[in-house]
């Protein structure tokens, strides 16, 4: 697949876009939801003929549900969706008792999600983003592999299995770890196996058994999980295995795998409605960006699941070059903005496969660092300056306003300039681009004024308006 020409292109007969994005998993949903509600036109490939079917990336973060929340989705996760159950620990068919997995949290009004993780089915999490993408206009072409893309100094080129081509202005490979479009990129990925043994994950039906708890049944052999999965009548089975030792993916194996490490019955397992295998790994990319072409998601990093970063991580990272791209396509916005997708969202990747491998190794309890409320941008190049609690790269706390909350200002594509237990003077600002509100002294915040990224984080702070007009003008 070629990707780095640099010949101008005579004319194409095809579809046009703004942002061509390959891969209709939960990032590349994610990010073309994002792009839709700023008006940007996205072509969503897919090279399956239907959303991917499993419950893989379970797992929700409290700071992935403060983004649901944003892209106008978080009614339907909260339904469909429940806090992670407590453990219970079998031995020889007996209750053995409960284990607590995370470390407690607590929710405040600053963090109106934080606490326990929730369980939702990744397939679930696809199917609410690809609605939303649909109320929105958008769609994903399924059954559309991508077979070449080239890029020259204004947009790419894509041609699909389907014999179709696409052009547009930028290009996102959301197509996982095994990320086509990384590979002809020639970038690498730097990493570690984080365990030699082979893991099962599949989804079944087992109706003998109680959906209270999330069932572990340690063994010799190695450990099998039971986790229900809210909103269903499955199970999703995860289990290790011996070094050297494949797992047999078939229903029937799958059956006789349940049968022999726990005290159920190869017939109680009614229904296998999914299974893969892998090797829990850590790796990065070297770059999250080639000319005009961006990796996110597992394209980008790929992690161990015992952390519940991945999905998680994922998301963020859809979540900042969303609204990048959205001000540079739409709004007029320097092309240099979109440089500081790479230097924000590496360094958090990089964090976040580190936390996820000490967690798969015993080495850290799951708590508030495995919640992402944590992670920000201090340092980085759209952030400036301090003032009250909080500096410039933090997330913006949620708290109360007019009746409302915070987190409905922040809503939408504008960014937000919370003026809070001051009078500051403020310069002429365009009303459709910065909503201004002010409030009392907030402890969260602390007195100043805040400039509230489209993404939820403090890009601008200080204590009077000096340098705010001349950091706009960079975004």
């Amino acid at each position: 697949m070629e990707l780095n020409s640099v010949k101008e292109p005579d004319g194409l007969a095809g579809a046009r876009a703004d942002v061509l994005i390959v891969g209709a998993g939960p990032t590349g949903l994610a990010l073309a939801t994002d792009l839709a509600r700023r008006g940007v036109r996205t072509t969503v490939i897919e090279k399956a003929d239907r959303l991917f079917p499993g419950s893989r990336g379970k797992g929700l973060q409290p700071r992935t549900l403060e983004v649901f929340d944003d892209l106008g989705v978080i009614g339907e996760v909260l339904a469909s969706s429940a806090p992670a159950p407590v453990q219970m620990i079998w031995q020889d068919g007996e209750r053995q008792g409960e284990h607590h997995m995370f470390d407690p949290v607590e929710t405040t009004t600053a963090a109106p999600y934080a606490g326990t993780p929730r369980i939702m089915p990744q397939w679930r999490t696809q199917e609410i983003l690809s609605a939303r993408l649909t109320g929105l206009g958008g769609e994903v072409s399924f059954g559309s592999a991508l077979t070449s893309l080239t890029q020259d100094t204004s947009g790419v080129t894509a041609t699909l299995s389907t014999g179709a081509t696409v052009r547009a202005a930028y290009a996102v490979a959301a197509d996982g770890g095994r990320s086509t479009v990384r590979a002809a990129l020639s970038i690498a990925m730097t990493g570690e196996s984080v365990d030699p043994s082979s893991m099962l994950v599949a989804d079944v039906r087992v109706p003998a058994l109680d959906r209270l708890n999330w069932h572990v049944f340690p063994g010799d052999a190695g450990f099998l999980v039971l986790c229900p999965l809210p909103g269903t009548e499955d199970f999703q089975l995860v289990a290790r295995f011996p070094d050297g030792e494949r797992p047999d993916l078939s229903a029937d194996g799958v059956r006789a795998l349940i049968a022999a490490r726990t005290h159920l019955d190869a017939a109680d397992v009614t229904e296998v409605l999914w299974s893969s295998d892998f090797r829990p790994r850590a790796a990065l990319a070297d770059r999250f960006r080639a000319g005009r072409v961006f990796l996110a998601g597992d394209a980008a990093h790929v992690h161990s699941p015992a952390g519940g970063q991945g999905l998680n991580t994922s998301i963020q990272d859809a979540y900042n070059l969303g609204w990048k791209l959205g001000r540079v396509l739409r709004d007029g916005a320097p092309e240099s903005l979109l440089d500081s997708y790479e230097a924000e969202r590496r360094p958090n990747a990089a964090e976040m496969l580190g936390l996820s491998t000490r967690v798969h190794r015993g080495e850290q309890r799951r708590g508030s660092a495995t919640q992402q409320l944590g992670i920000g941008y201090r340092g980085g190049p759209l952030s400036e300056g301090a003032a009250g609690a909080l500096e410039a790269g933090d997330r913006a706390p949620d708290g109360p306003l007019d009746g409302g909350r915070l987190f409905d200002a922040f809503r939408g594509p504008h960014f937000t300039l919370l003026a809070v237990g001051t009078d500051a003077e403020l310069p002429p600002l365009d009303p459709g681009a910065v909503h201004v509100h002010r409030l009392d002294a907030y402890e969260p915040y602390g007195k100043g004024l805040f400039l509230v990224r489209p993404d939820g984080y403090i890009g601008w702070a200080g204590d009077d308006a000096t340098g705010l007009t001349g950091y706009l003008t960079r975004c």
